[in-house]
């Protein structure tokens, strides 16, 4: 197999594997509080991290930025998986999993990184097609106020982009271990979660056999793997390649939620489905067009995709 259909697989793996977090989450939550989770799968990827760190040869040291940065970046990350984890509490795996990619196009509008120059008005048509979306998404059978577990993953959208243009602003500052900087964010939220999950460890010790493996399924594929595989694929292929095949994670988590969630999407969410997966691929081409024609100094192919955050 070639170097570059290798880094394809890995990218629809990562993809994959991400899309599946979501029902992974949920299936977690009707088990265990939602804090208690999170603080199982920070706790195990922070675990992992520190493996992989102390496996590498030379031994690298975390440099101070590294730990500022990172540190920064924990808690805007530890925000965006509570959001995420309430919501998929209170909503569907796939819609969860819709609703999330819009990242895709807020991303663009809080990075204003590099000089840019504003957005193209059919970058904003890309977006207003994804609210429209999520309009559907949300309605079910008829239209009613936004759900608690819709709005939540909103705001996990929001704070997503956020998060995503801070990694961005952070890591154009000076060059960064990635792995360093995502050992930091596990340790951060490792203990950010672990004091509101103290009264719950009993419970998680004595878990089944089932909830344990999901929640290693979580911490080592969903985040410590897939963030690695990421970044080996991405240096092996092109950021538009890149964006594009992880771009597929809201598939994923819509076609795992119902052949193994056993959910349903009525003909209105079947509609906000397809807007949605439009309007982001839409947007996203519209933007990665914007940046190679107004940063002509920047190779797009050295740059890692804008929409595909350090996740944990």
């Amino acid at each position: 197999m070639s170097d570059a259909r290798r880094s394809d697989a890995v990218l629809f793996l990562v993809a994959l594997v991400w899309g599946s977090s979501y029902l992974a989450a949920k299936t977690l939550t009707g088990a265990l509080p939602v804090t208690t989770v999170l603080f199982a799968r920070y706790a195990i990827s922070a675990l992992a991290c520190a493996a992989v760190v102390a496996s590498r040869r030379p031994v690298r040291r975390f440099t101070r930025a590294e730990v500022r940065a990172g540190s920064l970046l924990g808690v805007t990350q530890a925000a965006v998986l509570a959001l995420e984890t309430y919501g998929v509490a209170h909503t569907s795996a796939a819609n969860a999993g819709l609703i999330i990619s819009l990242t895709i196009v807020l991303t663009p509008l809080l990075d204003r990184t590099a000089g840019r120059r504003t957005l193209p008005g059919t970058f904003f048509l890309a977006a207003g097609l994804c609210v429209l979306a999520v309009a559907l998404l949300t309605c079910g059978t008829g239209l009613h106020a936004l759900r608690v577990g819709d709005a939540l993953m909103l705001a996990a959208a929001l704070v997503r982009a956020g998060h995503v243009a801070l990694v961005g602003r952070l890591s154009a500052r000076q060059p960064m271990d990635p792995l360093h900087l995502t050992s930091a964010q596990t340790v951060v939220g490792s203990a950010l979660f672990l004091p509101s999950a103290l009264t719950d460890l009993p419970d998680l010790a004595h878990s089944s056999a089932t909830t344990w493996s999901q929640l290693i399924y979580l911490a080592l594929f969903c985040s410590v793997f897939a963030f690695l595989a990421q970044t080996w694929a991405v240096q092996r292929t092109s950021a538009s390649r890149a964006s594009l095949l992880l771009g597929t994670e809201p598939i994923w988590a819509v076609a795992i939620g119902i052949t193994l969630g056993g959910e349903r999407l009525t003909a209105w969410a079947c509609l906000g489905a397809a807007l949605m997966l439009a309007g982001t691929y839409w947007g996203q081409a519209i933007e990665r067009t914007h940046r190679t024609t107004t940063a002509p100094e920047t190779v797009e192919e050295d740059t890692p995709p804008a929409t595909t955050p350090i996740s944990v």
